[in-house]
């Protein structure tokens, strides 16, 4: 999962814990994982804690759309394999094709 040049790591609520693993002790990391639901939910709204995970939801929206466009609009959720350099460069392609949608949409207004 982490390439080594990390400072700040976000997950969602699957990665609970993912900071106390002997491998990841020491590497001097921010680990900001989401909440699990059911603790979110008995959260004062408008309190801090209520604040912070909000702001890891909309982060983690903001990574996760792109893969969504990718999935459902060019349907690449069922790959493949045509080796490691060929999925890369169809990957690089429909990312490329998504980013141009998302100027396209900002663009027109």
């Amino acid at each position: 999962m982490l390439h080594g040049g990390e400072t700040v790591v976000w997950g969602d609520a699957g990665y609970q814990g993912v900071g106390k693993r002997a491998e990841n002790l020491g590497l001097g990391v921010e680990w900001r994982v989401a909440m699990r639901p059911g603790n979110r939910r008995e959260l004062e709204p408008g309190s801090r804690e209520a604040l912070a995970e909000k702001v890891k939801a909309s982060v983690r929206a903001k990574v996760e759309h792109p893969f969504l466009r990718l999935k459902r609009l060019f349907g690449y959720a069922k790959v493949r394999y045509r080796g490691l350099a060929k999925n890369a460069d169809r990957l690089a392609l429909l990312f490329g094709l998504g980013n141009l949608l998302t100027a396209e949409g900002q663009l027109s207004g």
